[in-house]
This record gives C-alpha cells, structure tokens and sequence, in this order.
C-alpha cells in the first residue's frame, strides 16, 4: 500500500503542475492570463473573464479532471481509504501541484479551488464532503456578503474542515480536506494580508 501512496501522490501532483488555466488561453487565444490579471492568477475565472465562456469552461474541465483521475484511479485501486493518511496524501497532491507547480513553483501557481471540486469528485460514490463545501461556497456567494474573496474562501474552507468533523466523515477525508485547506489559505495570503487596504464586507446579500 505504501508503494501505491507513493505512485498516486506523485501522478497527483504533476497532474495538478499542468497549468491548464494558462496553456489553454495561451494555445487557443493566444493570451496570458497571468499577466493580463490583477492577481496573475492562471485559474479558471481569469481563462474564463479574459478567454471567453468556451476558454473557460475547457480550463474547467481540465482542472476537475486533474483533481479527479488520480484520486479516483487510487480509491478504485487501493480498495477505498483504508491507508487512511496515506489516502489524505493523495487528495492533497493534485492542489498541491496545482498551486507549487513543478515548473514554477508559487509564483507560476494557482489557488486550487477548482482542483478541490475535482479532487472531492473523485471520491465517487463517497460525495458528502463535496456538497458540504458546496453548500458553503453557495451560502457565502449567493446568500451572504464576504468580501474580499480572500476571506470568502478562508471562511468557507474552515467551515468544511468543521463540518466534516460534525457529521463524521471518514478521518482519510477530514485530514485530506485540513491539507488541502492548509495549501489553498497559503495561496490566498497575500490578499489576506492586504487587508488594511480593502474594506472587509459583511451581511446579507439584497436584491
């Protein structure tokens, strides 16, 4: 088993270093996402603002596919998520790439929220962790008022790691969602740090 960790971590982690959310736009627009955004993020909603809905939703699909395929090929493979942290390991390791790509590293990374959805998917049939984070996504999107976006997805992944716990979901997915949440807030301090130059919103979304 231990072998098998090992084998899926390392597929996970140089699957998630393909940077879809640049190749594409650069392939077929040929833009640069990174540097025509303002947090030069090469992520899904910069391919689809500036590529276009067509641009954006194949960046999509490549990101849940990435965060998908290796978690997905060890859960079948190793019999479900009897490795425990071993298993955390391997959901990790596609947002991990994703966000400390090989080539590139922090600066050349994404944020990983996209990889995350994929990542979730690819525990199938096993999806209540990805719609507590959906739910919680939506509340925070559609319902109330979080601004910054930084705050937005800190709250919202602090709030999955805690319900996870609440409804007892199997210890390979809690310490998996802990990693994967450690990964993505790092990404997002540089604009938790910017705090004292944006104003922090708070409430009930209106019409």
């Amino acid at each position: 088993m231990a072998m098998e960790v090992i084998f899926y971590s390392v597929l996970g982690y140089f699957l998630g270093s393909l940077m879809f959310g640049y190749l594409i736009p650069r392939i077929f627009k040929g833009i640069d996402v990174r540097s025509l955004s303002s947090d030069g993020n090469p992520g899904t909603a910069n391919a689809f603002f500036y590529g276009g809905a067509a641009c954006g939703s194949a960046v999509l699909v490549c990101d849940l596919l990435k965060g998908f395929l290796p978690v997905h090929l060890a859960y079948q493979a190793m019999g479900g998520m009897r490795e425990g942290l071993g298993f955390a390991l391997i959901m990790a390791a596609p947002v991990l790439g994703h966000a400390f790509p090989f080539l590139g590293g922090r600066k050349k990374g994404g944020k990983g929220i996209a990889v995350t959805f994929g990542v979730l998917l690819g525990l199938y049939p096993m999806l209540t962790g990805l719609w507590i984070l959906v739910f919680w996504y939506l509340l925070f999107t559609v319902v109330i008022v979080l601004e910054p976006h930084g705050y937005r997805t800190m709250i919202t992944y602090l709030c999955w790691i805690i319900s996870g716990l609440v409804f007892h979901l199997s210890p390979a997915v809690v310490a998996g969602s802990i990693l994967i949440s450690c990964i993505v807030l790092d990404k997002h301090m540089a604009e938790l740090k910017d705090r004292g130059a944006r104003q922090i919103r708070f409430g009930l979304r209106r019409n």
